[in-house]
């Protein structure tokens, strides 16, 4: 996709900055001891661009999902916080991309599909916001244009513990056992397929089989453990 004279050149989309690799080394320390912290599904993971798909379980997800890995996710947040001091430096040097809530829709789907193109991994939280239980809730179908217009591999992510770590409308961390699962990916062939105006029922529900299906062996680890 070619840049705009409004927009910034993209960074390399697999090479982790200084400010992401020194968050990361104290955030893998941390996870480690405080939540039992381990991630797999690696291999699932491709060399390019990917959309992440993640359940939503609290506050501490995006760190969660991108903690394991040698390159970059990026996320959107609300535009507000990139003016706050020093929160808002963090997520401008950490590869956040800004969302202005009385212009949420085309803005940020462009450049969602702008980072997938220049071969960033972009995590998205379907459900929209936490979940009140830690199951996996209603998908709304809005990162859907997203799929449609972006030509990538779609993969699922899995976490369970975070709920119980942070629930919803908690603002302290308790210990709990958290696992990550980067689970089976949706082929840029199977989405180009399915992901058109009649098979839009079916394609919603292979992504929440998936989805599920990352959910629940999360889940099986953290028992096994």
């Amino acid at each position: 996709m070619s840049e705009t004279p409004e927009q910034e050149p993209l960074p390399p989309p697999t090479t982790r900055n200084v400010l992401w690799r020194v968050i990361q080394f104290f955030m893998q320390v941390l996870f480690a001891v405080w939540f039992r912290f381990r991630a797999s599904g690696f291999e699932n993971l491709p060399e390019g661009g990917a959309l992440l798909l993640v359940n939503h379980q609290s506050f501490l997800d995006p760190l969660l999902v991108g903690v394991a890995l040698r390159r970059p996710v990026s996320y959107l947040a609300r535009d507000g916080l990139f003016r706050v001091p020093v929160i808002g430096w963090i997520l401008k040097n950490t590869y956040v991309m800004p969302i202005r809530r009385e212009a949420a829709g085309m803005s940020s789907i462009r450049e969602s599909i702008r980072r997938l193109d220049h071969g960033f991994y972009v995590g998205v939280f379907p459900e929209g916001t936490r979940t009140q239980d830690g199951k996996l809730g209603h998908l709304k179908p809005g990162f859907q244009l997203i799929c449609r217009r972006a030509n990538v591999p779609i993969i699922p992510v899995g976490i369970s513990g975070a709920f119980e770590a942070m629930p919803k409308g908690s603002w302290w961390i308790r210990p709990h056992c958290i696992r990550v699962v980067y689970g089976e990916p949706i082929s840029r062939e199977q989405v180009t397929e399915l992901c058109v105006k009649p098979r839009e029922e079916e394609f919603l529900q292979l992504i929440r089989d998936r989805m599920e299906d990352a959910l629940e062996r999360a889940q099986r680890a953290c028992e096994s453990k």
